[in-house]
């Protein structure tokens, strides 16, 4: 399943930007960060249930927001890019 992550983080103190760092090393291990708080992903469902296991365990419940929307397709089917052209999505290869 294709999934759009996207996170708001209140970093305005020194743990903020601690939480800030470490959920976005979570995103860029697990998909592919597409602007700088969204992030989409190709998963099984037992990868995704670890993705968020690992988020909780760093958001502050009271501060912080994350959304993940599912889609039942590739999510590319979904997208409508305007201005530069987008980043490569989950499961496309790179060359290094």
């Amino acid at each position: 399943m294709d999934v759009l992550l996207t996170y708001d983080i209140a970093d305005t103190s020194k743990s903020g930007g601690t939480r800030l760092r470490r959920l976005s090393a979570i995103c860029e291990r697990y998909g592919q960060r597409v602007q700088l708080s969204v992030f989409q992903f190709r998963f099984s469902p037992t990868r995704l249930a670890r993705l968020i296991s690992e988020v909780e365990d760093v958001i502050d419940h009271q501060r912080d927001s994350v959304i993940l929307y599912r889609f039942p397709d590739n999510i590319e089917k979904f997208a409508n890019h305007l201005g530069r052209p987008p980043q490569k999505g989950p499961g496309e290869p790179w060359m290094v």
